[in-house]
């Protein structure tokens, strides 16, 4: 093993690319969202290359959007996570199986009962990513008019984290006896009865599977706001999060580590994920020639209004085919979406239609170069505490996973800053996360 701290690396794969252009690349997979036979090529490929864990986000309503940008995105619709993940693990032996389920429009007794079912379907490499499901459409989708308040969203999701953590401790792990000579299957004094009463949730309990493979899911996190920083600190092992450049994350990485340790936990228990798209290419010119064509691929009339919205005036009445006006008006607009336009503009010298198509394909952080470049900036954020990896997410496929794997992985293997094969067979031995102590039965002991 290395003595070098090493990256993690997770796959974003729901939808299999964030960039609403990617279905229509070259050589893409137009079905790739909804095409099991691609899903697990994709998946097989990630474990050859020893990533982390294969994550599935979720949405619970088709994504409030024009009516133009939604004919014309692949990102508003994919399989359930639960029902793919459990058909991937069949197909695959190490990988992680990370998947979003909601605090909000679920129920903590399912949400645990899935968890441990994936757990034991797949020996030990389930994680949950736990949401407070930010679209209000989705309300709508269960009985509710209203989405309910931030504040009381996060109230919910922590006392939610207890419920469903308590009811995988339901069981010690010794007590399923099954001793077919003397009839005994399960020994009822290694069984805890949770009988939980809160401000949010009431639930008696026990969950009626044994404890899961690894004691719990792997907890992964993915709010960024105050209330969801505090909920990683306490609760998340692994932090998905967007911070627009490595200034940003290094404040972000920080900031959760402090509320981690001051939550009495310890930092390197908590590993820090950003989202990050990768286009590769054999020149930086290349790769930057690749992503003007992805980003060519998004229809201008559906994408300028991304464009109008971060810059807090109608840039649909400005050239397309012009650079964006210095003497924009002042407004209410975020002024750090507009100063993110206004530096894209200024640094690659963009037209209006190509930052529109930028806004409305992927406008998050990306990483776009050779290997050795793209690597080079990974060595930099590792060592200077602004990640802990990355949340891979593809531009397009197969072709961006492919160059992933076969260009990236092999030059970051080679510097040392990444395995070279699995040493554990769950995802908490991935992480380098200890398997969590029953609270109600310590050491296999019973009450």
């Amino acid at each position: 093993m290395s003595n070098t701290r090493q990256l993690h690396l997770t796959a974003f794969m729901r939808p299999v690319s964030l960039h609403t252009g990617a279905w229509r690349y070259p050589g893409s997979y137009a079905d790739a969202n909804f095409n099991l036979a691609h899903l697990k090529s994709f998946i097989q490929k990630l474990e050859a290359a020893k990533f982390d864990a294969f994550f599935m986000a979720d949405h619970l309503a088709v994504l409030n959007m024009p009516i133009e940008a939604l004919r014309r995105s692949q990102t508003t619709t994919s399989f359930e996570p639960f029902t793919l993940l459990s058909a991937l693990s069949q197909v695959t032996e190490k990988i992680g199986l990370a998947a979003t389920a909601s605090t909000t429009y679920d129920e903590p007794y399912h949400i645990a009962r899935r968890f441990a079912s994936l757990d034991h379907l797949s020996n030990g490499r389930a994680a949950w990513n736990i949401v407070t499901t930010a679209n209000p459409d989705s309300a709508k989708n269960f009985g509710r008019d209203e989405h309910m308040d931030h504040s009381d969203r996060y109230k919910r999701a922590r006392e939610f984290y207890d419920v469903v953590t308590g009811l995988w401790d339901s069981f010690a792990d010794d007590a399923f006896i099954r001793d077919q000579e003397s009839g005994i299957f399960l020994d009822p004094a290694k069984m805890h009865t949770l009988n939980h009463v809160g401000d949010e949730l009431k639930v008696k309990g026990p969950l009626n599977i044994a404890r899961p493979v690894q004691g719990w899911p792997v907890i992964v996190q993915a709010g960024q706001s105050d209330p969801g920083r505090q909920l990683a600190g306490e609760t998340a092992e692994v932090v998905f999060c967007s911070p627009a450049n490595i200034d940003a994350a290094k404040a972000l990485y920080a900031d959760i580590k402090g509320r981690a340790e001051a939550a009495g936990r310890k930092r390197e228990h908590i590993n820090i994920l950003p989202a990050a798209l990768v286009i590769i290419g054999d020149t930086i010119q290349d790769a930057k020639e690749k992503r003007l064509k992805l980003d060519s691929l998004v229809h201008y009339e559906s994408s300028i209004a991304s464009l109008s919205i971060a810059l807090g005036t109608d840039a649909s009445r400005f050239d397309p085919d012009g650079p964006l006006p210095t003497d924009l008006p002042e407004t209410n607009a975020s002024k750090t979406g507009r100063e993110a336009v206004l530096r894209l503009a200024r640094e690659e010298g963009l037209t209006v239609r190509q930052l529109a198509q930028r806004f409305g394909g992927y406008a998050g952080n990306a990483f776009v170069g050779t290997a050795q470049s793209i690597a080079d900036e990974w060595e930099k954020w590792l060592k200077e505490e602004a990640s802990d990896g990355f949340t891979v997410c593809f531009p397009y496929l197969p072709q961006g996973l492919d160059d992933v794997v076969e260009k990236l992985v092999p030059e970051l293997q080679r510097r040392g800053i990444f395995r070279k094969d699995y040493e554990g067979t769950t995802l908490r031995e991935h992480f380098g996360l200890p398997r969590p102590e029953n609270q109600f039965f310590p050491k296999g002991e019973s009450t």
